[in-house]
């Protein structure tokens, strides 16, 4: 895609994930240092009141940050930030998306969003990339 193509309405080819896995989930603690124990432990989630663990929100932002950097260079990213509206549980598969909603000035403002099969919309954002 060249900046040329980049318009209001342009949509980022989504990044479908496959389910999230308990390993999967485990890894990214380890790798990030959030041990929370609700994103590894089912006793803990359980005591919670919850039916199992679900994966950290942090995991879904750095899914969003694939998204734009499978379609820009990484250099491109001018800011990014994103709204946690619901867990995504163990199990679930992300798709993340985006679509951009204005260009200015050599920037495109896209807007970005984690959703599930059932419909759920876990994250929302927004990120500005330099397109020329």
């Amino acid at each position: 895609m060249t900046t040329a193509d980049i318009q209001v309405g342009t949509e980022l080819p989504p990044l479908r994930l496959p389910p999230l896995s308990r390993t999967t989930l485990a890894l990214f603690a380890g790798a990030s240092g959030d041990h929370n124990p609700m994103h590894i432990d089912l006793d803990v989630a359980r005591s919670a009141g919850l039916d199992d663990v679900f994966a950290h929100g942090m995991l879904s932002m750095a899914y969003l940050g694939r998204l734009l950097t499978n379609w820009v260079p990484q250099d491109r990213i001018r800011s990014y930030r994103v709204r946690f509206a619901a867990i995504t549980p163990v199990h679930a598969a992300p798709t993340c998306t985006g679509r951009v909603v204005a260009v200015a000035d050599g920037l495109a403002t896209v807007e970005l969003a984690v959703t599930l099969a059932d419909g759920t919309t876990t994250l929302t954002g927004e990120a500005v990339v330099a397109i020329s």
